[in-house]
């Protein structure tokens, strides 16, 4: 292991925002500001039920997940252009290349737009093209990652799969995401069957809200290599082990966790102790717009919080890259730029 030298806590800040990293659990449509929704809304002749921009952030006040992705999914109205989507993904990705962010991993659902009338082709096109030009311009990398919206039947993730087959090669993977309580992740073994056999690579939301039963069904079901959330997992001993032993990483998102009210006080958040159990952690945004916090601000606020270290953060910012679904030598080439970051800042 990387031996991170101390670091003063007044300077903590400024090492966690400057060192490299990778964010794997980002919802794009949870990167869509206030700002930008009401400039969608004007540029498609659209309306919103809220007065103004701050009208809108004032009604960010959740109970849990459900009543969040019910104000969720109207914000998703006003994307109706594949230019909408590329201003939404660029906009994301800008403010994480100034985070340091040098790799992101994209989650995005068809389900929704498809709804509302929008070809999965116009979704997909637009976030590529934004993915595209940001790596040109701003340095960053970025998969884009398909999830299916677990509120619905197995059947209608098998037809939004079957939607996107034209686009694979713009795809890393898909993952499972949406409200969590009832909805187990073996409903969708076999649309989960069918994207491993097309070479996708497989992760899950599980044991945010659910229980640790859900991080099982996700690994023996589903087959995934990654848990997005899992700080329930805390829960259940022999599943904490299995976790360590096989590397299995979770993508943490403290700010959401809070704002979800998963956990009462940031303070009372898990990550350091399944930091210490060796598990392979990382801290990611999920839906900064809504949160309160990009990845930095992740970082920051729950570093102050639970009292974590420069060693902590080294070892959160290796687990996102070996984490990422980035070839082998990209990854060595960003952990290179890692400990080169942790050797110079003083």
């Amino acid at each position: 292991m990387f031996k991170v030298k101390p670091v003063a806590p007044d300077r903590l800040p400024a090492l966690l925002r400057r060192m490299p990293k990778a964010e794997l659990h980002i919802h794009i449509e949870g990167s869509l500001e206030p700002e930008l929704m009401f400039a969608l809304a004007k540029r498609n002749g659209l309306s919103l039920p809220y007065r103004d921009v701050e009208a809108l952030r004032s009604a960010y006040v959740f109970d849990d997940l459900q009543s969040f992705l019910d104000i969720y999914h109207a914000g998703t109205l006003v994307l109706r252009t594949e230019q909408d989507f590329y201003d939404m993904t660029y906009a994301y990705l800008a403010r994480a290349a100034a985070d340091n962010v040098l790799h992101a991993e994209i989650f995005f659902d068809t389900q929704t737009h498809t709804g509302h009338g929008v070809g999965a082709d116009v979704v997909i096109t637009g976030l590529h093209r934004a993915c595209v030009d940001a790596r040109a311009a701003l340095g960053i990398s970025a998969s884009l990652i398909l999830c299916f919206l677990r509120h619905l039947s197995e059947q209608e993730a098998f037809e939004c799969l079957e939607q996107v087959l034209p686009q694979r090669d713009l795809l890393v993977g898909v993952g499972l995401a949406s409200s969590e309580r009832g909805q187990p992740p073996e409903k969708f073994a076999r649309v989960f069957g069918r994207a491993r056999a097309l070479g996708l690579r497989l992760v899950a939301h599980a044991g945010e809200e659910g229980p640790p039963a859900y991080i099982w069904s996700a690994l023996d079901v589903l087959k995934v290599e990654r848990i997005d959330h899992g700080v329930q997992a805390v829960n259940d001993a022999a599943l904490m082990a299995r976790l360590v032993h096989d590397r299995i990483p979770l993508t943490v998102c403290p700010l959401s966790n809070l704002k979800l009210r998963v956990f009462p006080m940031l303070a009372n958040h898990n990550l350091g102790q399944l930091l210490e159990a060796g598990i392979v952690a990382t801290v990611n945004s999920d839906d900064p717009a809504y949160f309160g916090g990009y990845v930095n601000q992740n970082f920051t606020e729950t570093f102050a919080a639970l009292g974590l270290t420069a060693q902590h953060a080294w070892q959160l910012a290796r687990n996102s890259f070996e984490a990422s679904f980035i070839d082998e030598a990209r990854k060595r080439q960003y952990l290179d730029r890692l400990d080169a970051c942790f050797e110079t800042f003083v």
